[in-house]
């Protein structure tokens, strides 16, 4: 019992730090059982056992006989399946070919290139020299989410490396299994032939039973035939019934159709999502901790003695700065992707929680198999996961800088609300090359919003989905553009420092309208028009509009008339390069307007040459 809770208490305690010194959970993880594992059986225990003991001699300990192995295998589904339900396709426009080209052609560089370094480096035989690479692959969302969250970059890069991440979990899982197969069955002269069989079976059975149960299940909760209170339990079920079924009829199939499973959850129209999402995201944080500190302390320190050789750092490199590089390149060759962008994801390449969690397995498993050589597997897999993630944790931001790709100014917005005008501001601004992501908490809105091609979460600004979110990495401008002047102040004071460093604005209230003095600095637009009247004019006129600017008098004249007009509001302003500034509700405090800019506003639609005569004749 007592080691039972200890892990959980070590767990938990070791994400907390993590988030305190904003570092992946997985490094003080693996060390802490590291700690309670081979390091306290070696030099802190007096009779030799470790202070948590996962297996001892396949019988006692925590997981005796396949328990274990039983356990990590539905953790990981789990974690998986909230992988899952974060991808999304419109994420993907952009780069979507790249993400092919690095689950495929990627994984393929890296199966051959590092199972040959393997091989002659460590004098392997050809199957557990693959075996290694195979579990390699991955890299995993558990450990790229926390080193991405605090490095303001383009959404490309940010997109690419999560989806990735995700992506190649199943996929080297399932490399590593016909690997493993093939060195059980002793590589017999039918393999091959076995092997494709397999693999068929496994996409095939992966594949169905995930886009089945996941319709299966939306049904269910749509038609609310699953009572609120048991949502979260009966979903958990749901996805370990679906990873459970698939093993039964092709074994390591469970992995990919749990992916499946979230993939088409998350992008489908299914309602309680969110919910879902933060229920499946809380267990996700404690099975990670549970897992990397059983798997670590379950290493013996005679396995780590194995890797302490020269042997050992040579491999490293080369997986790490030469064969990672030379995948991404060649799966990124054609793209749009710049040489500095493909450099920093060729750094960034962290593995987890898949990697060291079927290696444990396969080692242990083949090492009861008498296999020569089998000792090194997982020794080896946990060296390359502990090893990048302590080089990506702390040299991913230095390098992004090193680089190019550190956004010095971050031109991205976020625009807090996503009501009829807010979507037409979103629309305007993302058709003049910023991304723009909206937020909101009414689910028809923000449906609306992503019909139009327009990036928006259902969520509000009380939760914590908007801090952990890596896809608002290159945000620095906060538009509260909600009916309340209380979610707009809040959203102001919380966020200003994280998504505002570039400029943070709100609405007026019809309260300030009346009281021109206490207009603040960040506020929005015009003084004269609040949410109510921004509805009204986006209702009848739904349009912003363009209009030529003379000189900086003319830009005055033009800031006049429309506090005259109720169906203008003056938005932005152009400049010749066709950067925009937001005009603040002290209309004026744009300094450097001058002919060649363009006014920007939302209304009725008038010739500039009228505009101009009427401004004149004021």
């Amino acid at each position: 019992m007592l080691e039972l809770a200890g892990i959980i208490i070590l767990g938990i305690l070791a994400q907390w730090v993590a988030w305190k010194l904003k570092i992946p959970a997985i490094l003080p993880l693996i060390l802490i059982g590291l700690l309670v594992g081979p390091i306290a059986s070696e030099f802190l225990s007096e009779d030799g056992t470790k202070w948590i003991e996962p297996i001892w001699n396949g019988e006692k300990g925590l997981f005796p006989g396949e328990g274990l192995y039983y356990f990590v295998s539905l953790a990981i589904s789990i974690i998986l399946f909230e992988g899952g339900l974060t991808l999304k396709r419109s994420e993907i426009r952009n780069v979507g070919p790249v993400i092919t080209k690095l689950i495929t052609l990627g994984s393929a560089i890296t199966f051959f290139g590092a199972g040959a370094l393997a091989h002659f480096i460590f004098n392997l035989s050809w199957e557990l020299s693959l075996l290694f690479s195979g579990l390699i692959i991955v890299t995993g969302p558990t450990v790229i989410t926390p080193i991405l969250r605090n490095i303001p970059l383009k959404k490309d890069i940010s997109t690419v490396l999560k989806w990735e991440g995700i992506l190649i979990d199943p996929i080297g899982a399932l490399v590593a299994v016909l690997v493993f197969e093939f060195i059980s069955v002793g590589g017999d002269s039918g393999f091959t032939k076995t092997a494709l069989v397999e693999f068929g079976k496994i996409l095939l059975f992966g594949t169905t039973f995930g886009f089945t149960f996941a319709h299966a299940l939306a049904f269910a909760v749509n038609k609310k035939l699953i009572p609120h209170y048991l949502l979260n339990v009966v979903s958990l079920s749901a996805v370990l019934l679906v990873f459970v079924e698939s093993e039964i009829f092709a074994h390591e199939s469970g992995l990919l159709a749990v992916v499946v499973m979230g993939m088409v959850l998350g992008n489908g129209k299914l309602e309680s999502i969110k919910e879902l999402l933060y229920f499946k995201e809380s267990l996700s944080v404690l099975l990670i901790s549970i897992l990397f500190i059983l798997l670590a302390a379950n290493i013996n320190i005679e396995d780590m003695r194995l890797l302490y050789t020269w042997k050992t750092a040579i491999l490293f490199g080369l997986v790490v700065f030469l064969i990672r590089p030379i995948a991404v390149f060649a799966s990124t060759f054609g793209s749009k992707l710049k040489f500095n962008e493909k450099l920093f994801i060729s750094w960034v390449g962290p593995r987890g929680i898949v990697a060291a969690g079927i290696a444990s397995l396969f080692g242990s498993k083949l090492i009861k198999q008498g296999v020569e050589g089998a000792e090194y597997i997982t020794p080896l897999v946990f060296m390359i996961v502990l090893g990048t993630v302590l080089l990506n944790a702390t040299t991913a931001r230095l390098f992004a800088k090193v680089v190019g790709v550190f956004l010095k100014r971050s031109e991205g917005i976020l625009i807090v609300g996503a009501s009829p005008f807010a979507r037409l501001i979103g629309e305007y601004l993302e058709n003049n090359g910023r991304h723009v992501v909206l937020i909101d908490s009414n689910q028809t809105n923000v449906q609306i919003a992503q019909e139009q091609g327009l990036d928006a979460i259902n969520t509000d600004i009380y939760s914590e989905e908007l801090n952990n979110n890596i896809e608002l990495n290159d945000v620095g401008f906060l538009m509260a553009l909600t009916g309340s002047k209380d979610v707009n102040d809040y959203a102001i004071n919380r966020f200003r420092g994280q998504f505002g460093e570039s400029g943070y604005f709100r609405l007026i209230t019809s309260d300030e309208i009346d009281d021109p003095e206490s207009i603040p600095k960040e506020a929005l637009f015009s003084p004269t028009d609040d949410f109510s009247s921004l509805t009204e004019v986006s209702r009848q006129f739904p349009e912003i509009h363009e209009t030529d600017i003379n000189s900086r008098e003319h830009y005055e004249e033009l800031i006049e008339l429309t506090k005259e007009q109720e169906d203008m509001i003056p938005l932005l302003v152009k400049d010749k390069k066709g950067v925009l500034e937001v005009i603040s509700s002290h209309n004026k405090a744009i300094e450097n307007v001058e002919a060649g800019y363009k006014f920007v506003y939302l209304g009725k639609s008038i010739n500039s040459k009228i505009i101009t005569e009427k401004a004149k004749n004021k």
